[in-house]
């Protein structure tokens, strides 16, 4: 099972497909609650240079109240990751499969949740 919903973005600059991912969230019903620049990180931290790649917790609240109602630890895995990363072929955008990181909690209305989590992922990733 792969870990995470991806495609790649041809000829099209960073920014604009950031633009695109966040209104595809949103439409989703998820906002952004953290943004990490990794890239500015690494140079800042490191000196180290890489390609762009930015990460952004992107959460559903009815879906997280519903997850941490039936399982109150799961918080230590939120919010849902997506992460925008310069390639060779354009611009990666991938998200977190909830139902791959939701193996490790033995909990069947949970695994649920994560399915409708990754539906909801899953079209926003197909709407950018």
């Amino acid at each position: 099972m792969s870990y995470t919903i991806t495609r790649t973005i041809a000829d099209t600059p960073m920014p604009d497909v950031e633009l695109r991912v966040r209104k595809a969230l949103a439409d989703q019903g998820f906002g952004i609650l953290t943004e990490i620049d990794v890239q500015a990180t690494m140079k800042k931290k490191l000196g180290a240079d890489m390609p762009a790649y930015r990460i952004l917790g992107a959460c559903n609240p009815k879906m997280a109240f519903e997850a941490i109602a039936m399982e109150p630890r799961v918080g230590a895995m939120l919010p849902c990751n997506v992460i925008l990363r310069e390639t060779d072929s354009g611009i990666e955008v991938s998200a977190i499969d909830p139902v791959a990181s939701m193996q490790a909690i033995p909990n069947a209305a949970l695994h649920a949740v994560a399915g409708g989590v990754r539906a909801l992922l899953q079209a926003a990733i197909d709407a950018v």
